[in-house]
């Protein structure tokens, strides 16, 4: 199909897609370039090689998968005209992202009670690069969940239905990403040292 071809909205909503791709897109490249940096720096002689990840990440890891599924099947009930399943279905969402957030800074106080501050005398690059790493994390979780919430308030609005849905759509394609670039950024920074 070609891209100049369809209604206005066909053309907006596709533009609004290919907005946020370019987005998510730019997202990557930023964490594929600290992820890097981390690779390069593990080469330093004051780089911790036996760290271990806290416990509280690998718990906010599990919540993260169990939100993105709860999104994609909150999707699936507003298809089906169930707006009850879809509202319960978007508040767990947003339950599962407050609580991945938690969890996450459960894991900073994990970090600080090993003895490692991001910064100043007790702080390690290895540590400060997972800081770093994480925070950033945190800030673009925190965007997913603002979304979320528009997305709850335009559905108690009643503007979304099953062939209506692209706010809802690209938060959820936002959230998806966020998650997966979660379990990508947990499992490196857990299985390279």
């Amino acid at each position: 199909m070609d891209l100049t071809e369809g209604t206005l909205e066909e053309k907006t909503n596709r533009a609004k897609k290919t907005m946020l791709w370019f987005g998510i897109v730019s997202l990557i490249m930023s964490f594929a370039g600290w992820t890097s940096a981390f690779i390069v720096s593990s080469k330093r002689p004051d780089w911790l090689m036996d760290f271990q990840l806290p416990n509280a990440f690998l718990i906010s890891t599990v919540l993260m998968l169990i939100s993105s599924v709860t999104f994609y099947f909150a999707k699936k009930s507003l298809q089906k005209g169930n707006r009850q399943a879809t509202t319960i279905l978007l508040i767990v969402t947003l339950g599962l992202g407050f609580a991945f957030i938690f969890n996450q800074f459960s894991g900073f106080k994990e970090i600080i009670e090993a003895g490692y501050n991001f910064t100043g005398p007790t702080s390690n690059i290895t540590m400060s690069y997972v800081y770093v790493i994480a925070i950033m994390h945190i800030l673009h979780v925190i965007v997913g969940l603002i979304c979320l919430i528009v997305v709850i308030y335009n559905h108690f609005k009643q503007k979304y239905s099953a062939t209506k849905m692209l706010g809802f759509e690209l938060a959820a394609t936002f959230w998806h990403f966020v998650d997966f670039l979660w379990l990508y950024l947990f499992l490196f920074l857990y299985f390279f040292k």
